[in-house]
């Protein structure tokens, strides 16, 4: 019983760290607290529900949502942030400028839902379970934790083996270093913005079809939760985005299995401030200050 739950608190927490990297990722490269990430996540799991729905098979339509979502996530930041940015110190304005996007994506995924509860076609996914070691996992859950192992792995080696990557951790140290080293921080944030947005849209669609309920609000509590996985893991940190997001799913499965109803938050927020306590810039806030001592 202990086995099954932590392995379903290991699938619920790969998707909240899919979700996470890509809010860590922005805020990390740009210091921008981008709220309207859920709002994207939301059109994510709708993009890949239309998809389906007009047809298509289910990997066209994952390739989809997450395509759709990284360039608009690219649009948000050309029309939300970008003019801001020239105007210097101006992570304020661009948190308000976040919460108007993400309010008008939710109003419009309203109006075309009409507020229903959408639901992906029965048999899209196989749920005929197998059995290892005593434990029951469905095809979905193995899909899951084997998307989420390749997505952090391909980032790994992106932002630490590649030149890109490189230019990407120096435009998040010292942009203005970076500019006369000769990188190009619009390409950077262009690149970000895109994989912030393809980690939401495919951390969208997995969830969509792991509860099978999409509707206009879904992005709410993930949101919540990528705050807790941020400040908990430390901000900007991408390791510990994954860990952090990792331990949520486990806690909040056992919470929820072990203990009454309604407590599961309780215990969530009871040690992330346990946690703050001993560890005030989060479990892996190091890199955060280093980062920091380096711009000024």
């Amino acid at each position: 019983m202990l086995a099954q739950q932590l392995f379903n608190g290991l699938v619920l927490g790969a998707v909240y760290a899919l979700f996470a990297l890509g809010f860590n990722l922005v805020f990390g490269v740009h210091k921008i607290m981008n709220l309207a990430h859920g709002a994207i996540f939301m059109v994510g799991a709708f993009v890949g529900l239309y998809s389906v729905t007009l047809g298509l098979p289910l990997w066209a339509a994952f390739l989809i949502a997450m395509v759709f979502t990284g360039l608009l996530s690219v649009m948000i930041d050309f029309v939300a942030f970008r003019p801001l940015r020239k105007t210097g110190d101006a992570e304020f304005a661009m948190l308000i400028a976040s919460i108007g996007v993400e309010m008008i994506l939710v109003n419009l995924a309203l109006r075309a839902s009409d507020a229903r509860t959408l639901r992906f076609p029965f048999g899209i996914v196989p749920v005929e379970p197998f059995f290892l070691f005593g434990m029951r996992i469905t095809p979905l859950q193995f899909v899951i934790a084997a998307v989420a192992v390749l997505c952090v792995t391909l980032l790994a080696f992106y932002l630490y083996r590649t030149s890109f990557g490189r230019q990407v951790r120096a435009v998040s140290s010292n942009e203005r270093a970076a500019m006369l080293l000769g990188v190009e921080p619009r390409m950077i944030y262009l690149q970000t913005f895109f994989i912030s947005g393809l980690l939401a849209g495919l951390a969208g669609v997995l969830i969509g079809l792991a509860f099978n309920s999409i509707n206009f609000s879904m992005g709410e509590p993930y949101l919540l939760r990528g705050f807790v996985v941020l400040i908990l893991g430390g901000l900007g940190s991408l390791r510990g985005a994954v860990v952090a997001g990792l331990a949520l799913g486990i806690i909040q499965t056992l919470s929820v299995a072990y203990f009454p109803t309604g407590l599961t938050d309780i215990i969530v927020y009871s040690l992330l401030f346990a946690v703050l306590l001993v560890r005030p810039n989060g479990l892996f806030g190091d890199a955060v200050s280093d980062a920091r001592v380096a711009r000024r």
